[in-house]
């Protein structure tokens, strides 16, 4: 980085120089921080033939005008010129004015500065031999960058200023070859055409698969609009051409991250805490950064933000929190922020996980069942973790709040919770050994009693069933592997009664399908097949279960927890057809004991939920039920407030049950349109 510094020092210290110098390197790679506390302060500290340079720095980022351009110099340099300048023209016998002072003459003019005090010594401002200009973010310019280098070249060219320019050269290619592609290609194929390179027959609308040139006939048409394209357009071959002129050195900053870490961590100097801990920890963050594969210190320094919240959240509810788990924390914080803001594929991958478990799960699983559809969670673990053996490498919660800005509190605990609880246990059950860990991490001596305590609780039953079936597939991966020497009936069936009697206290799982997605075991193998469909079997019973107790514990908060039922009612569960599993006269005489209040209430949460449930076909039968039960009641009956919000309830249980023969009729009437009837 010093001789960098001292490469553009020698540049400066030229007396006469006809040329710009540019500084070239990626996005977030620091290059803006690495000219204010590098370059900038060493060309105003140090004399040069007894002289101390003043630099004025302008970023480019958003200019849509060169007047921007100007007005930015203009403010930097002097905000007080007015028309009493033209004496110091006239009293220097000045023929033709700087470039550098036009630019403030005319802004001067534009803001009105009329000022007339000559006590200001405006012949400074004609002393352009020791100003140093430096125009950042070249490629973020809401301009042609051909015109702004122009721009640019007044300057080098007419006042022989010392100009650096500091940008992203590859954006900048990709800026000037993906501007008003569709136009850029109209045009070529038009002109192709008008050429007579395109086959009669061709469709004006469509890009030609050949073209009629013997010259170029075995060239795709494509390429040859491409070829067009950059004959014509070619904005690249101006910047080529302008840079040679304007331009006379580019030289590539490469970081030196280190130094640069460092200085980001200054700003945490005010909590002691979190500071001695990323400056125990700086190697990892540095070993985490690269292996990103980005130079990106932007996204690092939002990383470190957010991480801080992390970190003060964490020390606060789990103030004696392994110091192991507060590095997994770093780690994936940023990791993830890399893989979230430099938009890699992974991001989608993980934002599907929902925990640390299910995270190793499918590590396990990729590996077992040679599962290519999670290379990208294998490289993002194998990349990150690499060097780093920790068992705590997903954070839902930390997912969540880079991805949405969101810090969700009960993910935070439900997260943490698990990790405390396990850390409290001590070792985990064999068979989550076998169900989150690579096999081959397992001892040869320890194997056997894995595989012994294992198969113990699957007979007793300990497993969720979602559990059996993944379990079962690892078993018959080390029997096919000759680690395991049974028979395949009696493990069948030993994981069959073992599901009999999960069954009872299981959870129902919706995606074990996913599970299995990306392999043909189920195809090939009959007895994979055999406790696929056992499990399909019970896992169905499951869910009615469950189904039945989220249906129970809703409509039993009516009436005595009535005012606890909008925040779950209209958000939660709407996968869930609760009316179905709810006997509705029972419901009915929970509603009648309400006060006419909470009856309202009650009537406008059923409106709003059944709002966001676009299907209702496997609850409409009790709908009618709830709305019949309503109607016996009200009949004869004297009108009363209680009988009136009633007739209110049955209409809008009339509007739910109305719904889907809206969407039939719209479908209907779409499909009438679109596809009239054949005469």
């Amino acid at each position: 980085m010093d001789e960098l510094v001292e490469s553009v020092m020698d540049y400066i210290r030229k007396p006469y120089t006809d040329h710009a110098i540019m500084i070239n390197g990626e996005w977030g790679s620091g290059k803006t921080y690495f000219w204010n506390n590098k370059v900038k302060s060493k060309i105003e500290s140090t004399d040069i033939n007894g002289k101390r340079y003043k630099t004025i720095y302008m970023s480019l980022y958003g200019i849509s005008n060169l007047d921007d351009i100007s007005k930015k110099i203009f403010i930097e340099m002097n905000p007080s010129l007015n028309k009493s300048i033209k004496k110091v023209i006239d009293a220097h016998n000045i023929s033709s004015i700087p470039e550098y002072v036009k630019t403030g003459i005319d802004m001067a003019n534009s803001f009105g500065f009329m000022q007339m005090n000559d006590k200001i010594d405006y012949s400074k401002f004609f002393e352009i031999d020791d100003k140093v200009l430096c125009f950042d973010d070249l490629e973020r310019a809401n301009l042609d960058v051909i015109d702004v280098l122009g721009y640019i070249n007044n300057f080098v060219e007419h006042d022989h200023m010392k100009t650096i320019i500091i940008c992203n050269e590859k954006e900048l290619s990709k800026k000037l070859k993906s501007t008003n592609v569709e136009m850029k290609t109209f045009i070529a194929t038009y002109i192709l055409n008008h050429e007579g390179k395109i086959k009669p027959e061709t469709s004006r609308d469509e890009i030609p698969e050949s073209i009629d040139d013997e010259e170029n006939e075995d060239k795709p048409m494509v390429e040859l609009i491409e070829d067009k394209i950059e004959h014509i357009f070619d904005k690249a071959n101006d910047y080529e051409r302008i840079k040679e002129k304007l331009i006379g050195e580019t030289f590539e900053y490469i970081p030196e991250f280190n130094y640069i870490i460092n200085g980001v961590l200054m700003r945490y100097e005010s909590n002691p805490q979190l500071i001695q801990f990323l400056r125990k920890n700086s190697g990892l963050i540095t070993q985490t950064f690269n292996r990103s594969g980005t130079r990106n210190l932007r996204i690092l320094k939002h990383a470190l933000n957010d991480f801080q919240k992390i970190f003060e959240t964490t020390k606060r509810y789990y103030p004696d929190i392994n110091d192991v788990v507060l590095k997994s924390l770093l780690i994936f914080t940023i990791a993830i922020s890399f893989e979230i803001k430099a938009g890699k594929v992974t991001k989608d991958k993980l934002k599907d996980i929902n925990s640390l478990e299910e995270y190793k799960t499918i590590l396990v699983a990729s590996k077992v069942l040679k599962d290519n559809r999670q290379f990208y969670i294998k490289e993002f673990d194998n990349n990150y973790y690499f060097t780093f053996k920790t068992d705590y490498r997903f954070f839902k919660f930390v997912e969540k709040y880079v991805r949405t800005r969101i810090f969700d509190m009960k993910t935070f605990k439900d997260d943490m919770d698990v990790i405390v609880a396990q850390e409290n246990k001590g070792e985990i059950p064999s068979y989550k050994r076998l169900l989150t860990e690579d096999y081959w991490k397992i001892d040869d001596g320890e194997f056997n009693k894995v595989v012994t305590e294992t198969l113990e609780d699957v007979k007793a039953g300990k497993l969720q069933l979602a559990e059996y079936f993944k379990l079962y597939v690892i078993f018959d991966f080390f029997i096919q592997k000759g680690l395991l020497d049974i028979d395949l009936e009696y493990l069948k069936l030993t994981f069959i009664n073992g599901m009999n009697i999960a069954a009872a206290t299981s959870g129902y799982c919706k995606d074990i399908d996913a599970y299995m997605a990306g392999t043909n075991l189920v195809e090939t193998d009959e007895n994979i097949k055999y406790i696929l469909e056992h499990f399909n079997n019970l896992n169905l019973q499951t869910k009615e279960k469950e189904y039945i107790n989220v249906a129970k514990e809703l409509f039993e908060m009516i009436p005595d927890r009535v005012d606890k039922l909008p925040d779950r009612f209209v958000e939660q569960h709407l996968d869930i057809p609760i009316m179905k599993y709810y006997n509705m006269n029972t419901l009915f005489e929970r509603i009648l004991m309400l006060d006419n209040e909470d009856i309202v209430l009650v009537k406008d949460l059923v409106a709003a939920r059944y709002q966001n449930v676009k299907d209702i076909s496997q609850e409409d039968r009790n709908i009618r039920l709830l709305k019949q039960a309503m109607e016996e009641y009200i009949r004869g009956k004297v009108p009363t407030i209680k009988i009136i919000l009633i007739e209110d309830f049955i209409k809008t249980l009339d509007l739910i049950l109305l719904k889907p023969k809206k969407r039939a009729s719209r479908r209907k009437s779409t499909k009438t349109v679109e596809e009239p009837a054949l005469v």
